[in-house]
C-alpha cells in the first residue's frame, strides 16, 4: 500500500491539478513561507515582501533574491 503524504497547504485546491503537481507546490510554498537566512547578519528571520524582494527583521535591510527562496540555488522537488 502506498504512503499517503499530508498536504498542508495544497488542501485548497481540492481535487483538482493531480497529486503531483499538488506535492511539488506543497514543497515549494513550505520553503517560501518560512524563515529564511539573512546574507547580511545571518539571521533567520528573512521573510518575503513580494516577488523577488525579501526584507530582513533584524537589521532591517531590503534586498532582492530568488522569486521563492533567498539563495541562489535550485529548490529541488522529487516524488
Amino acid at each position: 500500500m502506498a504512503t499517503v503524504q499530508k498536504l498542508t497547504t495544497t488542501r485548497r485546491f481540492g481535487a483538482r491539478y493531480g497529486p503531483r503537481n499538488k506535492v511539488q507546490v506543497d514543497k515549494i510554498e513550505r520553503v517560501l513561507r518560512s524563515y529564511q537566512k539573512c546574507p547580511h547578519c545571518a539571521y533567520a528571520g528573512v521573510k518575503r515582501v513580494s516577488n523577488g524582494v525579501w526584507k530582513c527583521h533584524k537589521c532591517n535591510v531590503q534586498f532582492t533574491g530568488r522569486a521563492y527562496t533567498v539563495e541562489k540555488t535550485v529548490i529541488k522537488t522529487e516524488i
